[in-house]
């Protein structure tokens, strides 16, 4: 019996197998055409079909492009068929319509051949032919003439960096100008009319542009990502409202219940927080300053000055007795984060030249105050991104070395690896000589020796946080590896991140991508500041671990070990050309000095 189990099992392994494998194989290379659809007159070469996967059970309804009524599994084929019909358009303009006969839309289901349950008449696209209504009688050159088109096309001219807010604009246009086109026709509100007058503004204005195929893709990104449901589709029962009405009650009450519970704790995990911050301070072996040597240091010479601000507590210049300048961060008492616990327990035990050094502490009625190393050139972000201030490639590749070295020492600490959580511009603090060191360790969390990932709340800065955390709460040792990506793209573009834009950090990982696999030129993400005084190869390479750091799931990425590994290797060739260059110097100046002898 056991042995037919086991033939069992074997069978089903070999049948997964074999349909994964089929699937892999259909993705990555398309099939041709079948004989029948050999009469197609459109052209899938440069947008073949890739099958969508919302398509299990009975798909819902939505309206696609806004227009035209089909189910999301058919999303990928109604942007295939754009992009052939305004190719078509374009080659064929003295075509009576930019749509094609309607023996000829038939044959055309060749792109559908990987994804059997996908077809026109499934789709909705039946109409969307030659003749089928007066929307579909007008050749590309009529509706390029008109000022309605001129107006949605003006509007969906350009896709920058805004592209959620440049998108919206597209859409707004193209749904005002459809209804100026069927008004101009005097085409009834029909779906089938109002779905073809849609698709055909959309061809022409992706025809207006078919030699740009980034801005042909942007366009059909938009478009199809309008997702807007049928208001005719979406009907709830009174006893569903009944429902919700009382799901909402009940959550309502629980929310007010943990509410109050959280105030309880919240009082009680003060006063532990407070004696835990003690004990803390005795063993951890650091200097424990009083609270008169800590404002005798900020107000050293009656003059107290702020280094700066963040969501922790307030940074102060101060000098201790001894001369030593240090930095005092002084921990809010409204802080409701354990930011002193976590910065004492993890800077006590770590020592590298490339983290920040924490000193000693101060616990005093009350009080919380870390003492750090002083460095005096400010962070990372003042000297990027101002006007007034210049990194020489030089600079930034040994900044991006000397970092990467850094969280190597924290992801292999001997207890297990340390999670920095929060790696940005402002938190890589630079010496008198611009060496760069890590700091703010306030959100830093430890991972076992057997632990590879933690289930923890969600913290850290908007624009350079790991997607795969803020969407599952998984914290990983490649949740650093993103953020040092972030860095690593700022670095090389000298672009900022706006915090709590998730737009602006999309678009520059967008633009990165593009340009490593060749689809923009690299003079679109290259910071214009160098002015090409820079090594062509190291940038290409660092840029391909940037790119490979800021993969959407953690599995994509490199280890700290590769990218420390890549980043050495660009330091030591920038360390040997520098020589040189040196060395070519020496030598012209020591020719010139030969030469004016010889003269003389």
């Amino acid at each position: 019996m056991r042995r037919y189990k086991d033939l069992f099992l074997c069978h089903q392994m070999l049948v997964r197998f074999l349909v994964a494998a089929s699937f892999v194989c259909c993705v990555a290379d398309p099939l041709p055409p079948s004989p029948e659809d050999k009469a197609c007159v459109l052209n899938f070469t440069s947008s073949p079909y890739q099958p969508q996967g919302e398509c299990i059970n009975k798909p819902r309804e939505v309206q696609e492009w806004n227009s035209v009524k089909t189910s999301p599994c058919c999303r990928n084929a109604l942007t295939v068929f754009g992009k052939a019909l305004a190719l078509q358009a374009t080659l064929n303009k003295s075509a009576d319509s930019v749509f094609i006969q309607n023996e000829e839309w038939i044959n055309c289901s060749g792109p559908f051949l990987r994804q059997s349950s996908v077809s026109i008449q499934s789709c909705g696209f039946e109409n969307l032919y030659f003749n089928s209504s007066k929307c579909s009688e007008k050749s590309l050159s009529y509706i390029t003439n008109q000022g309605y088109f001129h107006n949605a096309s003006e509007s969906c001219s350009h896709f920058g960096y805004s592209f959620d807010s440049d998108c919206r604009t597209c859409t707004d246009a193209i749904t005002r100008n459809k209804n100026l086109f069927m008004n101009d026709l005097s085409v009834l509100r029909k779906d089938a009319e109002e779905a073809t007058c849609g698709v055909a503004l959309v061809v022409a204005i992706a025809a207006q542009r078919i030699s740009n195929p980034l801005y042909v893709d942007d366009l059909f990104r938009c478009v199809s990502g309008l997702d807007v449901y049928d208001p005719g589709y979406v009907k709830l029962k009174f006893s569903l409202v009944k429902a919700l009405l009382a799901l909402f009650i009940a959550t309502l009450v629980l929310i007010l219940v943990i509410m109050l519970i959280k105030h309880v704790i919240k009082n009680n995990k003060k006063d532990y927080k407070h004696v835990k911050a003690k004990e803390i301070a005795t063993w951890s072996g650091l200097y424990r300053f009083s609270k008169a040597e800590i404002e005798n240091a900020i107000n050293f010479g009656n003059e107290r000055k702020c280094l700066g601000r963040g969501s922790a507590g307030t940074v102060y210049k101060g000098i201790l007795p001894s001369g030593q300048v240090v930095a005092i961060k002084h921990i809010y008492k409204s802080n409701n984060s354990d930011t002193f616990t976590r910065e004492v327990e993890g800077l006590s035990r770590v020592r590298h030249p490339n983290l920040v050094c924490l000193f000693g502490c101060c616990t005093e009625d009350g009080e919380q105050y870390l003492v750090y190393e002083y460095c005096s050139n400010g962070n990372l972000a003042q000297h990027l991104l101002r006007k007034d201030t210049f990194l020489t490639w030089e600079r930034r590749v040994k900044i991006l070395r000397d970092c990467s070295l850094g969280l190597r020492y924290l992801h292999h600490y001997i207890d297990g690896c340390i999670v920095h959580r929060d790696i940005k511009l402002t938190n890589i603090l630079l010496t008198e000589n611009l060496e760069p060191k890590l700091s703010d360790f306030g959100l830093a969390r430890m991972l076992g020796m057997e632990e590879s990932k933690v289930f923890t709340d969600v913290r850290g800065t908007i624009g350079y946080m790991d997607p795969e955390y803020m969407s599952n709460a998984k914290l990983t040792c490649a949740s650093d590896i993103y953020s040092f990506g972030i860095v690593a793209l700022q670095l090389l573009s000298g672009q900022k991140v706006i915090e709590l834009d998730l737009d602006a950090r999309d678009q520059l990982t967008r633009k990165a991508k593009d340009v490593s696999m060749g689809k923009r030129p690299l003079s679109e993400i290259k910071d214009s500041r160098l002015q090409g005084n820079l090594n062509s190869v190291d940038y290409e390479s660092i840029l391909q671990v940037a790119v490979l750091c800021v993969a959407r799931s953690s599995k994509g990425r490199p280890t700290i070990d590769v990218v420390f590994d890549e980043m050495d290797k660009a330091w030591k060739n920038t360390i040997v050309e520098k020589r040189s260059k040196m060395d070519l110097s020496a030598s012209a100046t020591s020719l010139s000095r030969s030469l004016d002898v010889m003269l003389v």
